[in-house]
């Protein structure tokens, strides 16, 4: 049985959640699932913006057929070719042989590679500013690559002033029938997730993603329809503002997020009485993470809101705590620059995390790494006590 939704006048959603998803794309958990988007217009000429996942395909072929009423399907743009948003072509392409997939030629390719298809006369390779005539409505191509793959295009419709924006203002989560962004109390429930979502899909490529939204900034844009998370039609530069921050690596909120990764909990007890010292000396909304238990997309997230950072590991096998060393090595990975950062140290006999880290920090961009770097020798004594009281007025200054 269908589920749809009409979005416009001849716009239609035909998404679908998969709420038994543990892991987006095997790698990042989502504990409420995911969405996924895909449209249709309605037009002289009928046009599917995108595909979907394999487990929501049937829904998804459910709504298409409900949607067209027995008449054809005459475009596929293929916006994206990630297989979340491409695993149904190949059904599509037997259900209706006369179909055309639009799409950038690294797209055509990369079908071919995917689906072993061959789509010699079937496809119309566009590029930047490149047209496609449906009716009413016209579609004009803009490139966005690595917004998150070399392939992608977003797409602009001037008739209804909608942008289909591919994988940018996307979030984790399975949606439940409130489909636009106005509809639930976004800032409070969703905000988060989809932070989670650009720095940990998107977040290594800043410089596109701002050359996206300066592509965008040009364009009399009404409506946002992502691929993955909630349609926006009000409040649109809320997402925007929100993109501009995020791919400038700009942090959302001035204050000190303290990350510690502890083996016996005396590195964690240092964590915890820095964020206690940090709030005598009147910082507000300190957050205290265990590296160990909290899922490392969440602390890439974390890091990339955060303006001040403190990083508190033990020594473990002559290296950095293993947990640690992968968000580490994780937000290096995603380019997070621009960041003032503490350092804290345990080790029993040979301590090496502090070298290792700082080590990290310098192959990263523009962190103020400060003064001083704490060293534990298996727990606080007085002398590290002392040593974290002047590294809280360190950071405490910083933020003034």
């Amino acid at each position: 049985m269908y589920n749809v939704r009409k979005i416009t006048e001849d716009i239609w959603w035909l998404g679908a959640s998969d709420r038994r998803l543990a892991l987006f794309e095997n790698t990042y958990p989502v504990p409420d699932g995911m969405s996924y988007n895909n449209y249709v217009i309605m037009d002289e000429k009928t046009c599917l913006m995108d595909g979907i996942d394999d487990a929501v395909t049937r829904q998804f072929m459910d709504n298409l057929d409900h949607v067209l009423g027995g008449r054809s399907l005459d475009y596929m743009v293929v916006q994206h070719m990630e297989p979340d948003h491409c695993s149904a072509i190949p059904e599509l392409l037997r259900r209706f042989p006369e179909l055309t997939i639009v799409g950038s030629a690294k797209a055509i390719q990369m079908i071919g590679q995917f689906y072993h298809i061959d789509l010699q006369g079937k496809a119309v390779i566009v590029k930047e500013n490149d047209t496609l005539e449906l009716g009413r409505h016209t579609l004009r191509f803009m490139t966005a690559p690595m917004v998150h793959w070399p392939e992608v295009i977003v797409s602009y419709d001037s008739a209804d002033g909608v942008l289909f924006s591919a994988d940018a203002f996307g979030a984790f989560g399975a949606m439940s029938g409130n489909i636009f962004a106005d509809e639930v109390d976004w800032e409070r429930d969703w905000a988060d997730e989809a932070r989670r979502y650009y720095v940990n899909i998107v977040g290594k490529y800043g410089p596109q993603v701002t050359a996206l939204l300066k592509k965008a900034s040009a364009l009399d844009i009404r409506m946002l329809l992502p691929l993955h998370g909630h349609i926006w039609r009000q409040d649109l530069q809320l997402i925007l503002d929100r993109y501009a921050k995020w791919a400038s690596y700009t942090p959302e909120v001035n204050s000190v997020a303290v990350f510690f990764g502890s083996v016996y909990g005396n590195t964690g007890n240092a964590a915890d009485i820095l964020a206690m010292e940090l709030a005598e000396l009147g910082v507000r909304n300190v957050r205290v993470y265990d590296v160990s238990k909290t899922m490392t997309s969440e602390l890439v997230s974390r890091a990339f809101q955060y303006s001040t950072l403190v990083f508190a590991s033990s020594t473990y096998n002559a290296e950095i705590f293993d947990n640690m060393h992968l968000l580490l090595t994780d937000l290096k990975n995603h380019n997070l620059s621009g960041r003032t950062v503490g350092v804290i140290e345990n080790g029993s006999w040979a301590s090496m995390a502090g070298k290792k880290m700082l080590e990290l920090f310098s192959a990263m961009k523009n962190m103020n790494v400060l003064e001083p770097v704490v060293s534990l020798t298996s727990s606080v004594d007085e002398k590290s006590l002392a040593a974290i009281r002047k590294l809280a007025k360190a950071l405490a200054d910083s933020l003034a």
